[in-house]
């Protein structure tokens, strides 16, 4: 039975959704601040957290960073606007998915299954399971990645993001492709979570911001790996 952590202050928010989760099988957690939410966060070991990003006292945001500082869970980001700023904050502070209320119910089932479908990363025919790209090497069969011998911790959608675009060295994927492909959406308004994602991915790679050595921007299009 997935396990559903819910940080929501909104009391009929959280009631209703926790109701709703608990009909379609989910074991959930509802609290109401993100202080209780992280206290929550070990012994209830969710294998998703569904996070409001307006709470009070502690953020979302800094919930999310603070998540996501000591553990790769997936989170779905709530937000009261689609307000792109809003957004890309969120997803920059680590969260893998988001959703703009109200929340439906039929569409939070849709993301929580696609969030549990991409921690199953198959293999890629093909693709060796350990492959070495100058100080980057990527275990497939593991789901590890190491730079210059150092482990990088990496969340769910920037391991799949990785994984998808290391497969096909030199090949550019456009951001629509790699939004199916990683996040298995198909609305074209949340690209917006492939260019989050990159730009965090990058940074645990360390990749020089001018002259990136691994993920290349194609200009208007997408991005493509390449293997120096």
């Amino acid at each position: 039975m997935p396990r559903v952590l819910l940080i929501e202050d909104d009391p009929a928010v959280r009631e209703g959704v926790r109701l709703a989760l608990r009909r379609q099988g989910h074991d959930v957690a509802a609290v109401e601040t993100g202080e209780e939410g992280l206290e929550r966060l070990v012994p209830f070991r969710p294998d998703v957290v569904l996070l409001d990003l307006m709470l009070p006292g502690m953020s979302g945001l800094d919930v999310c960073r603070r998540i996501r500082a000591a553990h790769q869970i997936p989170i779905i980001m709530a937000t009261a606007r689609a307000d792109d700023m809003d957004v890309i904050v969120g997803l920059e502070a680590g969260a893998d998915d988001y959703m703009v209320k109200p929340v439906r119910a039929p569409i939070l089932q849709a993301r929580i299954r696609a969030v549990l479908r991409r921690m199953s990363t198959p293999a890629t025919p093909g693709v060796p399971s350990v492959e070495t790209h100058d100080e980057l090497t990527i275990d497939r069969a593991g789901l590890e990645v190491t730079l210059r011998g150092e482990p990088v911790a990496l969340a769910l959608s920037e391991m799949r993001l990785l994984l998808t675009l290391s497969a096909s060295p030199g090949r550019v994927l456009s951001r629509q492709q790699l939004l199916e492909a990683v996040w298995d959406h198909s609305y074209h308004g949340d690209i917006r979570l492939v260019d989050a994602c990159v730009k965090r991915l990058r940074l645990k790679m360390s990749e020089p911001a001018g002259d990136p050595r691994y993920i290349e921007t194609v200009r208007g299009f997408g991005y493509r790996f390449r293997s120096r």
